[in-house]
């Protein structure tokens, strides 16, 4: 089919608000780790695509599914060596006491589940979540996503749903620590409009506290408290130091749970941990993964401890069909086994701090670009018209993306203005496309 006629069919048989990226659409044939190659051959280098999360078709991966595939694909209500292998050596990542867990089929699946969880135990229903946030496409996600329920055909918040400011040290309230918070990666950047605020952390975790007290004068307590730990959607955040343990304390202490939704950083993405919550120094209540574990195969996970698991255990059966089946988990040992020996994780800091290098030194000569912000290879670039203002410049970096397409690469746009442009390929990107990506970007702005 040409171009046109995929678009046309596309058209007729899809539904309309199932996007397309770029002006000029991408009609893809093939993948190989962080390359992507279009219908005419051409190679284009991936800096978007986060679910391939080892590289797109890496071949161990391939080959772990192949080989279960043509043994044995079934539920868990059979025994299988494949689940109780991939459920230890996935806990085993994660600190004490997370060491229950429960394997779903996408990252929109586990967070229902992991709000399930928090209500099972604290018997609540209220809950607190970052603005501008996403978690998820079903009815319940959609709820507790202000991304959605306050965007084009939203219906606005649900009453048990408690919205506090994203910790954005850029544009936010308190501002001025966000490129400070990983000073390793180079020295903290001054920009034009920016304090320097170091308790920026703390002053974000009192509008939590603010908002517990607003539930109890109203007479009701939170079931917890959710947010990715670095926020995606919301712009490509990295939340300041302190937040999260400021957060969690307020949260705990007024009987809730603290979810921390990894399915955008987990697995070494920001390179300086293998998950984004060890950064600021806290240990969640409930952990929530997606198709990344899986390279893109529908994989989910929630990781619990064992009090909350036997609060769900009431009696009614959990049981997701093809969650934690013998192919999911084979692909999810592949996986893992890929990040070790690859070492992955070092990886995405060397490259994410050379990339993360080569974008804040183009701050001094573009002053289109306000703010460079990231953690390995999880990087924003917020784009504005005024650097005092901070007037979002969304049409810009709409522009920016469809050239980087025309030149061969691939990233995405962000946050609640869309002026974000979002750098988070697959983990075998390299110092070289590294320098492609840096070197076309200062071109095309």
């Amino acid at each position: 089919m040409t171009n046109d006629e995929i678009f046309a069919a596309r058209r007729r048989l899809i539904g309309r608000n199932v996007s397309i990226a770029y002006r000029r659409p991408v009609h893809l044939v093939r993948g190989s780790m962080q390359y992507l190659f279009d219908a005419d051959g051409r190679r284009y280098i991936d800096g978007y695509n986060n679910v391939p999360h080892v590289g797109h078709c890496h071949p161990r991966v391939v080959d772990a599914a192949e080989r279960q595939m043509r043994a044995l694909n079934t539920n868990t209500r059979y025994l299988h060596e494949n689940l109780a292998r991939y459920a230890a050596r996935l806990t085993a990542t994660l600190p004490e006491p997370l060491r229950v867990c429960y394997l779903v089929s996408s990252g929109s699946e586990a967070n229902e589940l992991a709000l399930r969880l928090a209500r099972a135990h604290t018997r609540r229903r209220d809950l607190i979540v970052l603005d501008a946030a996403y978690h998820g496409n079903t009815t319940t996600l959609i709820d507790i996503s202000p991304y959605k329920f306050n965007g084009p055909g939203g219906a606005g918040r649900p009453s048990w749903v408690h919205v506090v400011p994203v910790p954005d040290v850029y544009r936010g309230a308190y501002r001025g620590q966000a490129r400070t918070a990983h000073s390793r990666w180079g020295p903290a950047l001054a920009g034009p409009g920016l304090s320097s605020d170091s308790h920026a952390g703390a002053k974000y975790a009192d509008a939590v506290a603010r908002s517990l007290d607003e539930m109890r004068r109203a007479g009701a307590a939170p079931c917890g408290f959710i947010a990715e730990s670095c926020p995606s959607v919301a712009g490509q955040i990295v939340l300041p130091p302190g937040y999260l343990a400021a957060v969690y304390g307020h949260v705990r202490e007024a009987g809730g749970v603290c979810i921390a939704d990894e399915v955008q950083t987990a697995c070494g993405r920001i390179g300086s941990h293998f998950y984004g919550f060890e950064q600021q120094d806290v240990v969640p209540d409930i952990v929530v993964l997606g198709k990344p574990i899986g390279n893109g195969h529908p994989i989910g996970a929630v990781v619990t401890t064992e009090e909350i698991a036997a609060s769900f255990d009431n009696g009614m059966e959990f049981f997701s069909t093809f969650g934690g089946n013998t192919v999911s988990c084979a692909i999810g040992l592949a996986v893992l086994d890929v990040l070790e020996d690859e070492r992955l994780q070092a990886h995405a800091q060397r490259v994410g701090a050379h990339l993360l290098a080569r974008l804040r030194a183009m701050i001094d000569r573009s002053p289109l670009i306000g703010d460079v912000r990231g953690s390995g290879l999880f990087i924003g670039v917020e784009l504005v018209r005024d650097r005092d203002t901070l007037e979002p410049a969304a049409t810009e970096a709409s522009d920016v993306v469809n050239r980087l397409r025309d030149e061969g690469i691939l990233i995405g746009t962000d946050g609640p203005h869309h002026n974000v442009l979002k750098i988070r390929p697959p983990m075998p990107f390299n110092v070289e496309d590294a320098d492609v990506l840096a070197s076309t970007l200062a071109s095309v702005i």
